[in-house]
């Protein structure tokens, strides 16, 4: 087993996982604010950001997709070896990660149903960069507006309108983290 896939996961566990799992409730709880999260050294082509939310989220109940470079056998030894997460294709996933262009179409995930609406995937984005402008995001925890850089608008106000169904979305560059929950109106 190579080196690489040893390391880069958290060297305080419970402490680190704990901070990585509030930054990613801060992020949903509040869409469109950008929060920092660390603890992970994941391999490349996989952020920092990503890299924890995995650690944070995955398991062996949770079944993971990785799609376009990020599918590749570093990633998939890394998260094997860390989280033991089972890697699956996009119908049956509870987590996907990618870019925004490897992880289309979005129909392919599933958004849960009537009886279950939990049962839906949340998608990791891989972006260059995030920031607090673009399109504007009303909802739960805006208090009037807030501002997100996204990779379209069509895909996320086509989401919202799904809701109580839909995908949840987070978003990593570098080491930062930012969410946006299906229950949030893109305008």
């Amino acid at each position: 087993m190579q080196t690489q896939t040893l390391e880069g996961g958290f060297t305080a566990p419970a402490e680190q996982a704990a901070h990585a799992f509030r930054s990613v409730m801060e992020a949903m709880a509040r869409p469109g604010t950008i929060h920092d999260i660390a603890g992970a050294e994941p391999p490349a082509p996989l952020s920092r950001a990503a890299g924890a939310v995995l650690l944070t989220l995955c398991d062996t109940d949770t079944p993971l997709y990785l799609a376009g470079a990020l599918d590749c056998e570093a990633v998939r030894a890394w998260v094997s070896f860390h989280t033991g997460a089972p890697l699956t294709g996009p119908q049956s996933c509870m987590f996907a990660l990618g870019n925004w262009d490897a992880l289309a179409p979005l129909d392919a995930y599933p958004v849960g149903t009537s009886e279950y609406p939990d049962r839906s995937a949340t998608l990791i984005v891989e972006t260059p960069e995030l920031a607090a402008e673009g399109v504007t995001l009303k909802g739960p925890g805006i208090k009037d507006s807030a501002a997100l850089s996204l990779p379209e608008t069509a895909a996320f106000q086509a989401n919202a309108a799904l809701f109580p169904l839909g995908l949840d979305f987070i978003f990593t560059s570098g080491a930062r983290i930012a969410a946006l929950p299906r229950s949030t109106e893109v305008l």
